[in-house]
Formats: structure tokens, C-alpha cells, sequence
């Protein structure tokens, strides 16, 4: 290789490292940042034309990926999570009760929002309702961050990184969702299980008391209009309809409001989600390019005879080094030469996302639960999340390994 192209593989490695930590010591930048730096500067070495990093960039998924944002806000301008997280605290009576609750509620709405979403609406109200029942917050958290990430498994549009393997695979919304909800809800009920056993002394008491009591305020005109945008959103993807544009037609039917500003919606908008992507697009490009390329047949080959246990403890290690959606981004050529490309994408799918459970530091929801939770008093630490992090890991990705395998 010349000289250009080993600076460039130098700044691919920098980036990567940089997206990995999060940060650069001594720097204020964050993961977009990086990822937009690291992405200029390859271009501008020349490892690829602008015209070829423009093409590099998958829309479809930046589509989705937007018009998921306007409607997760529009429902959360109109209080549905806080109606949602509201009943679910209100009406468990015992302990096993609202840990039920919690993995039940935050999987299943995991599984048509972000999860991101879910958790952040979530939390609040979950620490307020354990203090104030004097009980431990920390195996309530644990069970909300687990099984948000295990719930956001069962569809395309539950997480960022389905959304990307949805559009590269071209797997249909209905053929993932047969093949991931049932891996979904046998993770939920591991996530219940695991939680139980590791704090087994929270749960011998049989009932609360005194019970809280929650208003909500709500703003039903918006509530009503997002909720049948949602559903037609479903209706449309149960039919075909493309999955990026589905999405767009319920976020366009939201933006035509006489009541919220569109500068609200706007600003709510995670910008700094949209240009990580964008940004990573061009990166994992360049190391395709100038790293895997040349090995891909000998890549694909190793994995494709190790089998999916291999590509799923692949996925696994780099989406805990690098996050999920650069994992999959990394191991796309891996899938789409695998004899069976949509088993290979559907196993991608379960295990950079099984794979956020592992540490505290696995997934934004994770995060999200932490740094929440200590804003209101609440520690749970990097250790204290490992107890039922390692093992619904570990269950969750060899149970859905097993399952793909014999649903392929």
C-alpha cells in the first residue's frame, strides 16, 4: 500500500478507537464527532472521492432512523410514556409484580420505539416509586435496561441497528418479526429469571404498601393524532409497504399540526444520532475498502464454516469494543456472503443487540438507566449490573443461536 493509505488506515484505526471510548482524552468530542472527523479526513486523504462517501451513506436508514425520532417525540410531547410508566407502577402490588411489569412493558414498547425512548421515560418514575416503597431501585433498573434492549430485538424499528440491518438485508418487516419475536420474548423471560435469582432476598416480601398513586397530564388532541399515525405506520409495514417509507408517512402526517411548532420537534431531534451514522457509513466503508476487501473470501469462509455460534460471539466482542451499529457496519461483508445471507443478518441482529447486556457500558439504554437513576440518588454501578448482565448475555445469545439455527 502507499503511504496515503496506510495515514488513512492509521486514521480508521484512531476513529474506530475513539468511537469505541466514547471520547479523546483532553477533547470535547463525542462519538458523532469522531466519527465526522475520522470520515472527512480519509476523503480528504483520498482513500475515496467525496462522490463515493456521498454514496457510501444508506439513506434508507437515516430515513427511518429520522422519521422514528418524530414520532417517538410526538408521542412523548403527548404524555403516552408517561401514561404507560404511570399504570405500571400504579397497579403492582408485590414486588415480583412490578419487576414483571417493568420487563413486560419496557420489551414490548422496546419492540415498536427505541429503546432508548423507553427507558428514558421509564426511570424517572420507577426510582420515585422505590424510594418511596423503601426498597432496593437497583434489580428494577437492571430488569429495565435488560429487557428494553432484549424487547427492541423483535422488530426493525426497535433499535438503531436493526433499522440498518433491516435496509441492507431487504428483509421484509413481517419475515423479521416472525423470526425475532419469539428470541424476544424467550430473552424477556431470561431477563425475569436472571433478575429473581441474582437478588433473590428483594423478592421473599409478597406485598407493598402504601402503593402510589400517579397523575399524568396528557395533551389527548396530539396523544390521539400520533397514535393513529403509529397505526397506520404498522398497517402499512404488515402490508409491504417499504419500511423507510411507512415510516416517513407517519412522521409527515405529525408534522402537519396547527399545535406544536415544528422548531419543538426539531430541537428534540437527536442530531448527533443521524450524523454518527452518516459518518460511520463512509468510515466502515474505508475499512472495507482498504482492509476486508482483500480478505473477504477468506472471511467469509472462516465464518461460514464455524457456523452461527462463531459470527454471534464475533458480533458480540465488537459490538462490547466498538458499540453495535459500528459491528455491524464492520461485519456487513461477513453477512452478505455468509450461503445464507438473511440467517447470517437475522443473527447479527440478535447478537450486537444481546450483546448491549453484557456490561454497563453495552448500550445507551443502559446508560440512560445510569446516569438517571444517579441524578435522583440511585448507583448502580459498572460491577453491580455485571451480577445479571454476564449471565442474560450469555443465555440470551445461545438460546437465539439455537433458534435461528432451526429456523433457518
Amino acid at each position: 500500500m502507499a503511504f496515503q493509505d496506510w495515514v488513512s488506515l492509521a486514521t480508521l484505526g484512531l476513529t474506530l478507537v475513539g468511537v469505541a471510548l466514547g471520547s479523546y482524552p483532553g477533547l470535547r468530542m463525542n462519538r458523532a464527532t469522531i466519527a465526522l472527523v475520522g470520515a472527512t479526513v480519509v476523503v480528504v486523504l483520498g482513500a475515496m472521492s467525496l462522490e463515493q462517501a456521498y454514496r457510501a451513506v444508506d439513506w434508507s436508514t437515516i430515513v427511518l432512523l429520522f422519521s422514528m425520532m418524530v414520532l417517538n417525540i410526538n408521542l412523548r410531547l403527548a404524555g403516552f410514556f408517561r401514561i404507560v410508566s404511570a399504570h405500571v407502577v400504579g397497579i403492582a402490588r408485590t414486588p415480583r409484580q412490578l419487576l414483571l411489569l417493568i420487563v413486560v412493558v419496557s420489551g414490548v414498547l422496546s419492540a415498536v420505539f427505541l429503546n432508548d425512548t423507553v427507558v428514558l421515560m421509564f426511570t424517572p418514575l420507577l426510582v420515585e416509586l422505590l424510594k418511596s416503597l423503601r426498597r432496593n431501585p437497583v434489580p428494577y433498573l437492571v430488569a429495565l435496561a435488560t429487557a428494553a434492549n432484549v424487547g427492541s430485538a423483535a422488530t426493525i424499528i426497535g433499535n438503531p441497528q436493526n433499522m440498518l440491518i433491516g435496509m441492507a438485508s431487504k428483509i421484509s418487516f413481517g419475515r423479521f418479526v416472525a423470526a425475532m419475536a419469539p428470541v424476544a420474548l424467550v430473552g424477556l423471560l431470561v431477563c425475569y429469571a436472571a433478575v429473581m435469582l441474582v437478588y433473590r432476598q428483594e423478592f421473599r416480601q409478597n406485598s407493598f404498601h402504601p402503593v402510589v398513586s400517579y397523575q399524568v397530564r396528557t395533551f389527548r388532541p396530539l396523544l390521539v393524532k400520533s397514535l393513529i399515525a403509529f397505526g397506520l405506520m404498522m398497517v402499512a409495514l404488515v402490508a409491504g409497504m417499504p419500511i423507510p417509507l411507512a415510516a416517513l408517512g407517519a412522521a409527515s402526517i405529525l408534522l402537519v399540526t396547527r399545535r406544536i411548532k415544528p422548531a419543538r420537534v426539531f430541537t428534540e431531534l437527536d442530531w448527533s444520532l443521524l450524523v454518527f451514522f452518516a459518518s460511520l457509513f463512509v468510515v466502515t466503508h474505508a475499512v472495507n475498502v482498504l482492509v476486508v476487501g482483500g480478505l473477504r473470501g477468506e472471511i467469509g469462509r472462516l465464518a461460514s464454516g464455524s457456523g452461527l455460534l462463531t459470527l454471534s460471539a464475533v458480533a458480540v466482542v465488537l459490538s462490547n469494543l466498538v458499540s453495535n451499529v459500528p459491528a455491524v457496519l464492520l461485519l456487513r461483508p461477513i453477512a452478505s456472503s455468509w450461503p445464507e445471507p438473511s440467517v447470517a443478518w437475522l443473527t447479527l441482529a440478535m447478537a450486537t443487540t444481546f450483546a448491549g447486556n453484557l456490561t454497563l457500558l453495552g448500550s445507551v439504554a443502559n446508560l440512560i438507566v445510569a446516569e438517571s437513576a444517579r441524578a435522583r440518588g440511585v448507583r448502580l454501578s459498572f460491577a453491580e449490573y455485571l451480577k445479571a448482565g454476564v449471565p442474560i448475555t450469555l443465555l440470551t445469545v445461545a438460546l437465539g443461536v439455537i433458534w435461528l439455527t432451526r429456523w433457518a
